[in-house]
């Protein structure tokens, strides 16, 4: 379906229409009643998620289900203050930010200063890296701050809402063009770091729990309902030392499974 919509002249113009938030507002509507519990079975079969790993709930419609809680023990952080972990499970690739630039994939190329809307934001991050967590439709859809400190204020940017899949982010700047929320996080042992939500392809919601906020390591952050989404750290120069292994299969075009608390570099 997503190749009929990118790559064909008729599948094209019904995408116009889907990436629209007023359309993602209605599928959020319809994923928020009863009737779209008869979603939920083909959906966990048609995924093969373990339901053992969740708390079971008496889901009242399919955004329930969704955005259910992993049990206690399930996502572990590191306690090592020292260790730099993943705020989420997903797919991880990760990118050095070049003279304000991170290319992504193929002939994309992506400005921290449009990413972000502020070229003042993003010269404190040149030299740094870029990580990008995509989110599946089976990942755990809530997502975390990775170490204690300081959030500042959220800062929203609306767009449109194309999906994460690589057969749009190889066609299209996806990360640049879809609706977003990011903040930045003063934490105690990596600097500043930008900790950024896309939205995706009927995902018109991302769901932030606070403000400006004392935060703390491992302290839910906020969900995503329906659909693939994406997370986003933008972290200083000589901050961390990441796992040569995600460096590696990011240069060979492959992304690596994390989960949340997992963790995926050191400080520097």
């Amino acid at each position: 379906m997503l190749d009929f919509l990118y790559n064909t002249v008729f599948g094209r113009i019904i995408l116009k229409v889907l990436i629209q938030p007023p359309v993602s507002k209605l599928c959020g509507a319809f994923m928020d009643s009863r009737l779209s519990c008869l979603l939920i079975r083909p959906f966990v079969n048609a995924n093969s998620i373990d339901l053992s790993e969740y708390i079971a709930n008496d889901f009242h419609c399919f955004n329930d289900f969704f955005v259910r809680r992993v049990r206690p023990g399930m996502r572990v952080f590191d306690l090592d203050p020292s260790a730099f972990v993943s705020p989420c499970d997903g797919l991880l690739s990760v990118y050095e930010i070049r003279e304000d630039t991170v290319i992504l994939v193929k002939q994309s190329r992506y400005s921290l200063k449009r990413l972000l809307h502020s070229k003042k934001t993003a010269a404190h991050f040149d030299g740094g890296y870029c990580l990008v967590f995509r989110l599946c439709v089976d990942n755990y859809h809530r997502y975390a701050y990775i170490d204690s400190g300081v959030k500042g204020d959220n800062h929203f940017i609306p767009g449109k809402l194309h999906t994460v899949q690589p057969v749009a982010l190889e066609q299209l700047p996806v990360f640049t063009e879809n609706s977003r929320e990011y903040c930045v996080i003063k934490t105690g042992n990596f600097g500043p770091i930008v900790q950024m939500e896309v939205g995706a392809m009927l995902v018109g919601r991302i769901k932030n729990h606070h403000g400006r906020h004392v935060c703390f390591r491992g302290e839910e952050k906020g969900y995503f309902n329906y659909g693939g989404s994406t997370v986003i750290l933008l972290v200083q120069k000589n901050r961390i030392v990441l796992d040569d292994r995600l460096i590696k299969a990011t240069s060979e075009g492959r992304e690596t499974p994390v989960k949340m608390g997992e963790m995926i570099g050191r400080k520097q």
